[in-house]
């Protein structure tokens, strides 16, 4: 099943994001119904699946997330799963803490959760719930690579500072991106992201990091 779920997920760009068994007291402590046997995530990293998404040209409010239950809704009832989506709700589930249950990635400097491999280029779509017992990808241990990294340039290039020790300064960032010297992250995408050491070659390209930027600033 996980072979056949990799090949299709594959045909949209996105890739399986690692899982986790439950039984039926961890299944009731993270909202879910007490059946619920698996968790899958499934998500992107690198450019692939903007790639595909451009095609379709979608037009009105929230496309990405609007082709995404077109394409993954289907493929989790061809595989006999419940589908759960991140920008749905309430309720809202914890992808972020079932992402650091998966595989192996860590909150960043910049909030943002790195992976050893893809940095900050990387982004969970979909949870689809198995009632029944399937094949785990092999957990991913790794540490953060953040915590050898001496310079931590994230920290220090954003060109209006929102990275503080205090938290992350949502509206200084929206307002530097309304202005022409906002540019370059509008353009290319954050540049505090792009200065991550981690996980360049995953770089999701201009249009689509653009994409991200203008529905950041809306």
């Amino acid at each position: 099943m996980k072979q056949a779920l990799e090949t299709a997920l594959a045909s949209y760009g996105m890739i399986l994001r690692g899982g986790f068994t439950l039984d039926a007291a961890g299944a009731a402590a993270e909202g879910l119904d007490a059946d619920v046997r698996a968790v899958l995530l499934i998500g992107n990293a690198g450019p692939a699946m903007g790639e595909i998404f451009r095609l379709r040209r979608l037009d009105g409010p929230d496309p990405l997330d609007r082709w995404t239950g077109e394409v993954l809704t289907p493929l989790a009832e061809a595989f006999e799963a419940e589908v759960l989506y991140p920008f749905e709700g309430p309720p809202y589930y914890p992808f972020i803490r079932w992402a650091q249950r998966a595989e192996a990635v860590h909150p960043s400097p910049v909030g943002m959760l790195i992976h050893p491999d893809h940095g900050l280029w990387h982004a969970y779509r979909a949870a689809f719930l198995f009632r029944r017992e399937v094949d785990l990808p092999e957990k991913d241990d790794r540490p953060s690579p953040c915590e050898t990294c001496v310079e931590k340039p994230c920290l220090t290039t954003c060109p209006v500072s929102a990275f503080r020790p205090e938290g992350y300064r949502v509206e200084d960032c929206r307002e530097h991106l309304r202005t022409d010297a906002g540019t370059d992250c509008m353009e290319e995408g954050c540049r505090a992201r792009r200065a991550c050491p981690v996980g360049r070659g995953s770089y999701w390209g201009a249009e689509m990091a653009a994409f991200h930027m203008r529905a950041f600033r809306r």
